[in-house]
């Protein structure tokens, strides 16, 4: 195909745009190997399009995608009209901004780009091969504390969370939130604990690795989490899933240089991770850096792209030291 020509990607395998795949069924396949078409192995790559329209205006993209990996190659350049019309006959949702293309839009690209000599409306994604930086320009963790600091005691037990108590528990602390709260902000106060892995908020009491684990289904997370603790990670082994709450504390009213609704200290090789709370009646949330708000999917990749962890831990004493572990489905003020 012309098109992967212009990407550089002939010679390396059968390469084809399946039409039949959209951002919605990408469950089906990549999460339970099964859907449309049964999954040879982890390796194999389906290219597809489908309109991003998480920030105007809409963008058409060519989507790479396969089990723990997700990867745009490049935006079309497409008649913003036809990408506009399209999303207007999906119905615009204020959960998930990422639409199939239509009819209208499959024809354009076949005449235009697929087959098409002219290259001019396909724009590369180049994927960037430099080590992140990660400097950290926090208080030192040994630094005198603000004498002002409002610490929050906030939720750590894991808990089933429905969708309409999502509000409720973001206004309860004034979390900024895309969705929810967008005037809100928590006043958190990050510290650097000098040893390359972790940062403390000491409003919250919540310890939190600065990376995270590579794409993989929550069942991974939790086994990966569980490997933290035996390799006593950072010289602690109480890691854990951060609640919603938790989570919610890290966000911040705008976005870093790095495109995270959150400080830089943080790897922006995380633009989501799970949580530990599950859905009611079904899924696992998850927080989105990117987008600055929460969501719920299915329980092995958030949003049909990809799922991550950055694991925390309560640095201090609470209740005598001893964390419950367990689910409970809990009401909040406001919610219905």
């Amino acid at each position: 195909m012309k098109l992967f020509e212009k990407l550089g990607m002939m010679g390396i395998g059968d390469i084809s745009i399946d039409w039949s795949l959209s951002p919605s069924n990408t469950f089906a396949i990549f999460e339970s190997w099964g859907g449309p078409e049964r999954l040879r192995n982890q390796n194999d790559r389906f290219h597809y399009f489908y309109i991003d329209n998480w920030e105007p205006p809409a963008k058409l993209c060519l989507m790479e995608r396969g089990v723990k990996f997700a990867k745009i190659l490049a935006h079309i350049n497409a008649p913003q009209e036809l990408i506009d019309q399209c999303v207007a006959g999906q119905g615009k949702s204020s959960r998930d901004q990422s639409y199939a293309i239509d009819d209208k839009l499959k024809l354009w690209l076949e005449k235009n780009v697929v087959d098409s000599d002219d290259d001019s409306y396909v724009i590369p994604v180049l994927a960037a091969h430099e080590e992140e930086p990660l400097a950290c320009d926090l208080p030192d963790k040994d630094e005198a504390r603000p004498v002002d600091l409002q610490k929050q005691t906030l939720r750590s037990a894991p808990a089933y969370i429905q969708e309409e108590d999502v509000p409720a528990i973001v206004k309860a602390h004034n979390f900024f939130d895309s969705q929810n709260n967008p005037e809100g902000r928590f006043d958190n106060y990050l510290v650097n604990n000098n040893d390359g892995k972790t940062i403390t908020d000491l409003a919250s009491g919540i310890m939190w690795q600065r990376t995270g684990c590579d794409i993989t289904a929550i069942r991974h997370v939790h086994a990966w989490v569980k490997k933290l603790n035996e390799q006593k990670y950072a010289g602690y082994s109480d890691w854990r899933l951060p609640t919603m709450e938790e989570a919610l504390a890290l966000l911040e009213p705008e976005q870093n240089p790095k495109g995270l609704y959150l400080h830089p200290c943080f790897c922006m090789g995380q633009p989501f991770i799970f949580l530990a709370d599950e859905r009611k009646p079904g899924g696992f949330w998850f927080i989105d850096f990117k987008q600055g708000t929460v969501f719920w999917a299915s329980g092995t990749i958030p949003g049909g792209f990809a799922g991550f962890a950055e694991p925390c831990r309560f640095f201090g004493r609470r209740d005598g030291g001893n964390e419950k572990e367990w689910f409970a489905i809990i009401q909040y003020p406001g919610a219905s």
